[in-house]
């Protein structure tokens, strides 16, 4: 155990209230906030890893395809179990005449019960003609925004049949209502509500949009006017995370053209910052999964990344995905097959980008090298023209099935074939580790005259842990650790100490004194963390096993009692059944009890911090009462 002292002369500048242990000013500066630059250090290392071997294993064609190999294998089972292909029970509700092509209003079960709403935009003509699957970006009316109506349009009048479908919770694909039967979030802010049962279930949000398009391949091919080796896709924004997921994950996908999505995450990880939840998988940055292994997962298929200078996707790091594409495709004899286009636009797909996805298509899935410029003043239809739907929602279609049904069947499915639950299947599940693998913390001593003692507590390099110490009694050393902070405990932690227990407030990571500052949106930290394999509940609990270690020590005790409260129970209870030794007894206050309710609960992303990866193939929060100390 190390203790440092600090001069009371110190203390000063940083007892804002009373009993603040950090400066005022901690994590003030958004770029440099503790949890964003303890997880830098760790992203830079698995990148310069991925770097490395580029540099060095990807000489042959040989080498090249166990690269390639290994990309898909991991993005099989980052995606996880994915559903059975079922009937797609496909029906055209209403067609619309166009200026040189048809739209068709398009239904189809991308799973059973569950809807998928699309247009699909077939030239004149017997055909068979190429095929584009287009994915929506994050528009709130999802196929009907104005600028996919365009590129619609341009491919349809150049000959390619386009399906344009709705993803999960927009358009006509909304999955939380309000009372008077609205929908009651925007598309980004459903995507976040959504994602947390996903992850727990040991898939992503992006497992069912994944699977949406592949259906949507499936429908595509099955259709006498389409030529089944001539699919192409592309997408923006939301819709070029999605072409870009599909082009690496369906190998029927002859050419793609992913926009403004493209950078790599030493990029994107800085600014804007993490994306909606299905655009970040488990694991990827530790298993050395960047944005342009999209692209070289598929080498030497035809790729096009449509690029805005004004993105706030980092311009900077669609040109790096770039030059590390041309170089792979370069060795396997194929340069021209990958290139990019900018224009000098902001984020969108803008005119330029609309009509190099059109040239790109028809050399590649056509045959053909044309010039095409999109006329002025495209003609743009109002949403309900195109609505596929009576309601203009699938959720209000008689027996339809929603992401909460899909969720709360599959946990159903994964609690009838559980293990049964042993400390070695949490820690396997969780990856916390056991205390005895610890490093023992650093404790820094700010104040040793009055009561209660300020420390600071440093468990691991980058990583400080503010406390406030009660010392010296006659009754068990109690733990506290509250998601509001050291003063929100203080009370019952005096209250404690009069009846004769030491005490210990601690500020376990991200919360009280160290909670981020919102950058992007809350929890953007937790999907860095998340892509590098780690599990925010399990850091959070080996914080509580290290300060219980301390305190028992400290006075002398075999154990501590562990008060827990709000967000931090889940990590506690963690801590008592994996350490009974060192945690008597737990007690937790509020928060989440259940990993069960989040299967159907529409504030999720509440509890985004205690969501670990596939967790309910294994347990439940309540099981690890079997586990705790009698």
């Amino acid at each position: 155990m190390i203790i440092a002292l600090l001069a009371i002369s110190d203390v000063g500048a940083w007892a804002q209230s009373e009993h603040r242990v950090l400066p005022a000013d901690f994590n003030a500066d958004k770029q440099q906030q503790m949890m964003r630059a303890y997880l830098r250090t760790q992203v830079h290392a698995a990148l310069d890893r991925r770097l490395q071997e580029l540099e060095s294993e990807l000489g042959s064609p040989a080498q090249i395809s166990a690269f390639q190999q290994k990309r898909r294998d991991f993005l099989l089972w980052t995606l996880g179990e994915m559903p059975e292909r079922t009937p797609l029970n496909a029906r055209v509700t209403g067609t619309i005449e166009g200026d040189g092509f048809t739209i068709e209003k398009l239904l189809f079960e991308s799973q059973p019960g569950f809807h998928v709403t699309g247009n699909l935009y077939r030239p004149q003509g017997p055909g068979p003609f190429p095929a584009i699957l287009h994915p929506c970006g994050h528009s709130e009316n999802g196929k009907a925004a104005g600028v996919y109506q365009q590129v619609n349009r341009l491919l349809a009048r150049n000959g390619f049949i386009v399906l344009c479908y709705d993803p999960i919770g927009q358009g006509e694909r909304k999955q939380i209502f309000a009372p008077d039967g609205n929908p009651s979030h925007r598309a980004t802010s459903e995507h976040q509500e959504l994602g947390v049962a996903a992850i727990l279930l040991g898939r992503s949000l992006a497992s069912y949009m994944v699977w949406d398009g592949v259906r949507g391949v499936d429908y595509l091919r099955s259709r006498p006017d389409v030529d089944p080796d001539r699919i192409g896709c592309t997408g923006n924004s939301g819709g070029g995370n999605m072409t870009s997921f599909l082009m690496a994950y369906d190998e029927r996908i002859a050419a793609a053209a992913p926009g403004c999505f493209m950078t790599t995450h030493r990029r994107k990880n800085e600014s804007p910052g993490p994306g909606d939840a299905e655009q970040n998988l488990f694991a990827q940055i530790r298993d050395g999964f960047d944005h342009p292994d999209f692209i070289l997962t598929r080498a030497p298929k035809p790729t096009l990344i449509l690029a805005a200078t004004e993105d706030f996707v980092p311009i900077e790091g669609a040109w790096e995905a770039f030059r590390q594409a041309k170089r792979v495709y370069t060795r396997l004899g194929y340069p021209e097959r990958i290139d990019l286009v900018e224009t000098r636009a902001t984020h969108g797909f803008s005119r330029r980008l609309r009509e190099g996805a059109v040239r790109f298509f028809a050399r590649w899935l056509q045959g053909r090298r044309i010039e095409v410029f999109e006329e002025d003043n495209v003609p743009v239809r109002p949403d309900v023209e195109l609505q596929v739907t009576p309601a203009g929602q699938v959720r209000k279609m008689k027996g339809e099935r929603s992401m909460f049904d899909l969720y709360a069947e599959y946990e159903r499915q994964l609690a009838d074939r559980r293990p049964k639950l042993t400390q070695d299947v949490v820690r396997k599940a969780t990856g916390i580790r056991p205390l005895a693998q610890l490093a023992r913390a650093t404790v820094e001593v700010l104040a040793a005259v009055d009561l209660p003692k300020r420390l600071i507590f440093r468990p691991e390099p980058g990583i400080v842990l503010p406390a406030i110490h009660w010392p010296e009694g006659d009754r068990e050393p109690v733990l506290i650790a509250h998601d509001a902070g050291l003063n929100a405990a203080a009370a019952e932690a005096k209250k404690l100490h009069g009846q004769g227990h030491p005490v210990l407030i601690v500020d376990v990571r991200d919360s009280g004194e160290t909670k981020t500052r919102n950058w992007r949106f809350p929890g953007a930290d937790y999907y860095i963390a998340y892509m590098l394999g780690r599990s925010w509940l399990a850091m959070r609990a080996e914080d509580l096993l290290v300060s219980a270690r301390w305190l028992a020590e400290q006075e002398g005790a075999q154990s501590v009692r562990l008060v827990a409260y709000g967000e931090i129970g889940p990590a506690a209870l963690h801590a008592a059944a994996l350490e009974p030794k060192w945690i008597d007894s737990v007690q937790v206050e509020g928060g989440l009890t259940s990993w069960h309710r989040l299967m159907t609960a529409t504030d999720a992303h509440t509890h985004l911090h205690n969501a670990v990866h596939g967790a309910l193939w294994h347990y439940d929060l309540p099981d690890l009462t079997s586990l705790l100390k009698p």
